[in-house]
């Protein structure tokens, strides 16, 4: 190769090296205000929620038990308070708290449901099972795998144990269908257990189980 363009080709290498050591600590300032933008965003649609809630109303505020992911742990979940309207009609009531679950916290990492994973309806039967239909964004969202789908199924479970206790146990069901798993993995076919501390009823359905394989 020509020295004289050796010579070039080194120096605009320099260049380039030099511009990118100026350029990436800039461009790194700007993806964490974004991020921070973007979590605040989502913070503030959370509040927008509530408060709207809160001025669609008259039922006095309570202080509700919402269950999210622990910091820096995908497999267990952390009862978070969060002051709500609630209604005394247990139907009602549930559809709140779960839509603020949905909402999710302001840390989007401790989110356990997809921001999509809509609730269509929600009814109680007479025997205490609740009847939750989510909208396909529930399943088409979430992360597939064991953990992720038992920990989405287990906060929505937990939150309802914590604030509507005529809840007996839980059935989830995809756009008014019954479908085998949530994302691959668990099974959807049976119900969940939610207050294991009323007395079981002669006709309550087996509980769910982990459909291990299937991947």
């Amino acid at each position: 190769m020509n020295p004289k363009w050796r010579s070039r080709i080194i120096a605009l290498l320099v260049i380039a090296v030099i511009a990118a050591a100026i350029y990436f600590p800039i461009l790194k300032s700007r993806v964490k205000r974004q991020a921070a933008v973007i979590q605040q965003s989502e913070e503030q649609v959370r509040r927008q929620l509530v408060q709207s809630m809160i001025k669609n109303t008259n039922e006095p505020l309570v202080k509700a038990k919402l269950f999210w992911a622990l910091q820096a742990d995908e497999t267990e979940l952390v009862a978070t308070t969060v002051d709500l309207p609630l209604s005394k009609d247990p139907v009602l009531r549930a559809k709140q708290v779960l839509d603020t679950l949905i909402a999710g916290p302001v840390d989007t990492e401790l989110r356990t449901l997809p921001p999509d994973a809509g609730l269509l309806a929600f009814y109680i039967l007479p025997d205490g099972t609740a009847i939750a239909d989510f909208s396909e964004g529930l399943a088409t969202s979430i992360p597939s795998g064991v953990q992720s789908e038992q920990l989405a199924v287990d906060s929505i479970a937990k939150t309802l144990e914590a604030n509507v206790p005529q809840i007996r146990r839980l059935k989830i069901l995809i756009h008014g269908q019954e479908v085998e798993t949530l994302a691959g993995h668990l099974d959807l076919t049976g119900t969940f257990p939610v207050n294991t501390k009323l007395a079981p009823s002669a006709s309550a359905p087996p509980p769910a189980t982990v459909n291990a394989g299937k991947k």
